[in-house]
């Protein structure tokens, strides 16, 4: 407070102040009060609503612009590719290896999807994700090797039967998936063919990988109705195997080929789809064997199964089969 002398009361006179008048605020002094005091009760929510208006104001001004934005962001892209293109960093070379059954063209295509002409912006996981796709391809690895190249290793499935659907051959992995079509390097896979074959062949080879004997000249696995299987050899022999008790059947069929060289004789068909009994029917140079040992003029073509080979008069390796009429025998120990 300061201190106010005696002189500057000399002059003063005693004033009731109800004489003093009140001044009434004019309306913009009142409505400059009101606003601070709404800002200072509700600054917070008044933030708000000004930021939610103005992103939705933002957001609708981007929609509206979403060519040009895009259009000019393409051009910038382009431009930095360029210019990292002319500066040594572009993809000059690409190396890739471990591939059999995928095509070149499929993997560069997959390499190039959504991906610049730089190492420096090439996206190697990216990339590496989609050439997994690839039904034939296990797994890939890419690498970028500055300034301008990229290296890709395929590990692809590994083939182990071939499915022959129509005028295509399907080459089938472990699991019956198709991973490719059939080239020259891998003719030496079993064949095998008919409706559905594909899903139980992995199996059947397994079981027939037990008997190499029976592996030799053998042409094609027919899978029949889609319940049992038949072996088809080069010189026109076919072998009918049951339902059930594969197994059983190609071990027995593995002992008469040990023993009598059942599978390089005379026969066009050895039936073992019942259990014990081995029928067989015979080629025209056993038929007429047959027909001259009963006294008979020979047929020239046999219809039908007509006889089956006995276990307990083995011929000699190197003698042409001689059969009796139908009589199916079981093997005796």
């Amino acid at each position: 407070m300061q201190q106010v002398g005696a002189k500057s009361f000399a002059n003063a006179q005693p004033v009731d102040p109800r004489y003093f008048p009140v001044p009434l605020p004019r309306p913009s002094r009142r409505a400059l009060v009101k606003a601070s005091h709404v800002w200072v009760l509700h600054k917070q929510i008044i933030l708000r609503s000004f930021g939610a208006l103005f992103a939705l104001l933002l957001a609708f001004g981007v929609y509206q612009a979403r060519d040009v934005i895009g259009a000019a962001g393409l051009t910038a892209y382009r431009f930095v590719q360029g210019e990292f293109a002319q500066a040594g960093f572009g993809i000059d070379a690409i190396e890739i290896s471990g591939q059999t059954l995928t095509d070149d063209k499929d993997i560069i295509t997959l390499l190039t999807v959504g991906t610049g002409n730089s190492t420096l912006t090439f996206d190697a996981q990216k990339a590496q994700a989609r050439l997994e796709w690839l039904r034939a391809v296990k797994s890939a690895t890419v690498r970028k090797v500055y300034p301008n190249k990229v290296i890709v290793s395929i590990v692809e499935k590994v083939p182990v039967v071939r499915w022959r659907v129509g005028d295509t051959t399907w080459l089938i992995d472990e699991a019956g998936r198709k991973i490719g079509t059939d080239i020259s390097s891998y003719t030496d896979l079993p064949l095998v063919i008919g409706e559905g074959a594909a899903d139980d062949a992995v199996a059947m080879v397994r079981i027939l990988s037990r008997h190499q004997a029976l592996q030799n000249q053998l042409a094609a696995l027919s899978r029949i109705g889609d319940r049992r299987w038949d072996l088809i050899y080069r010189n026109g022999l076919r072998v009918q195997l049951p339902e059930t008790g594969v197994a059983q059947a190609l071990d027995q069929l593995d002992m008469y080929q040990a023993d009598y060289a059942l599978l390089d004789r005379d026969v066009t068909l050895i039936d073992l789809r019942v259990q014990g009994i081995v029928t067989l029917k015979p080629g025209e140079i056993a038929a007429a064997q047959i027909a001259e040992a009963k006294g008979k003029k020979p047929a020239k073509k046999p219809s039908g199964p007509v006889a089956s080979s006995t276990a307990s008069a083995p011929a000699a390796a190197g003698a042409p089969a001689v059969v009796a009429p139908v009589v199916p025998v079981t093997r005796t120990q």
